[in-house]
């Protein structure tokens, strides 16, 4: 019976019972093959099954299509060891398959403190539709549609030489004090819209109110207001052009 190989490497395997003086030689020539395929500079190809193999005592389990992922990155081993103590989840990261955002757009992300809780706020079902707990959007017209109602702050007033400041808000109250003078500042500019409601308490003695020239009444005539005292007059502002021309009404009188 001739020598055989065996199947994978093609290590030779004596005739049993001959090669007396060849023995030595062919062994020798299979340890040497062994040694190259061991020491790393002959390529081997190992037919391994996930989970049988160990790298440092531990149990490797991912299947040769998820180490084929890795095939063609080219980030180095202090790139990859940032992922050393992710805790996320397979389903987490794979959150990112199919992001197409360059690693300097990714670089953003340097440095943020907020939590998966706080960039979860950005998670919105529709664009441009506010919902519970989300960021604000506008949809590609840039227009926002509110789902539900909005709240806004009401800023107190106080003294006589009064500035009302559309950048504060947009609803104002004032307890008068004293013959007072309004100033309106920091509309929007030209072109777009500031508007604002404004509630009036008079004092337990009358008091009168000097409006901006700049307010442009019903008929040019500026309304009277209510004179007993804790009276309530409320009044609409709105200016289109830069606060060149406010537009106002008068929404009630003598309540409260």
């Amino acid at each position: 019976m001739a020598d055989t190989t065996t199947t994978t490497y093609g290590l030779t395997k004596p005739e049993v019972g001959a090669s007396d003086d060849t023995w030595g030689t062919k062994l020798n020539t299979n340890l040497d093959t062994l040694d190259d395929l061991l020491d790393g500079t002959t390529a081997i190809a190992p037919n391994l099954t996930a989970g049988s193999w160990q790298v440092g005592g531990v149990a490797v389990t991912s299947t040769a299509a998820e180490l084929n992922v890795l095939d063609g990155i080219t980030a180095t081993v202090a790139e990859l060891n940032i992922l050393d103590g992710v805790t996320s989840t397979a389903a987490e990261l794979n959150i990112l398959d199919g992001v197409t955002s360059t690693a300097a757009e990714l670089n953003i992300l340097d440095g943020v403190t907020a939590t998966a809780a706080e960039i979860n706020y950005l998670d919105i079902t529709t664009l441009g539709t506010s919902e519970a707990s989300k960021a604000v959007t506008a949809d590609a017209n840039g227009v926002v549609t509110f789902d539900n109602g909005t709240i806004s702050e009401s800023t107190a007033l106080s003294g006589t030489a009064v500035t009302i400041n559309l950048q504060d808000g947009d609803n104002f109250t004032h307890t008068l004090s004293g013959n007072t003078t309004y100033t309106f500042s920091n509309p929007a500019a030209s072109g777009k819209v500031s508007g604002f409601t404004l509630k009036v308490i008079q004092d337990t003695t009358a008091r009168t109110i000097t409006w901006p020239a700049s307010v442009d009444w019903a008929a040019a005539t500026a309304p009277t207001l209510s004179t007993t005292s804790g009276a309530v007059d409320v009044f609409v502002f709105i200016t289109y052009d830069g606060g060149t021309t406010y537009y106002g009404f008068t929404a009630g009188q003598a309540m409260g």
